[in-house]
């Protein structure tokens, strides 16, 4: 992986945490935690990587709320 290669794949694994970061915060807003979000191990230990955005596990309840949230923005639209 030459210098080009790296920067690239180090601004994606940013932008990865960038998005990472802002849904934490957004779920967070309507009192929603994921403790599993992360970002992708093995997409990350690609030669090429391509970051991937691991939302992870979460308990019934939670994913409950998720989708009353997710219901009740998409009616704003």
């Amino acid at each position: 992986m030459d210098t080009v290669e790296r920067a690239t794949a180090g601004e994606s694994i940013t932008d990865a945490e960038a998005a990472r970061d802002e849904l934490q915060a957004a779920l967070a807003g309507v009192g929603i935690t994921l403790p599993s979000l992360g970002l992708d191990g093995p997409s990350l230990a690609a030669d090429a990587p391509r970051p991937l955005v691991e939302l992870g596990r979460c308990a019934p309840d939670v994913a409950r709320r998720l989708a009353a949230a997710l219901r009740c923005t998409g009616r704003e639209r």
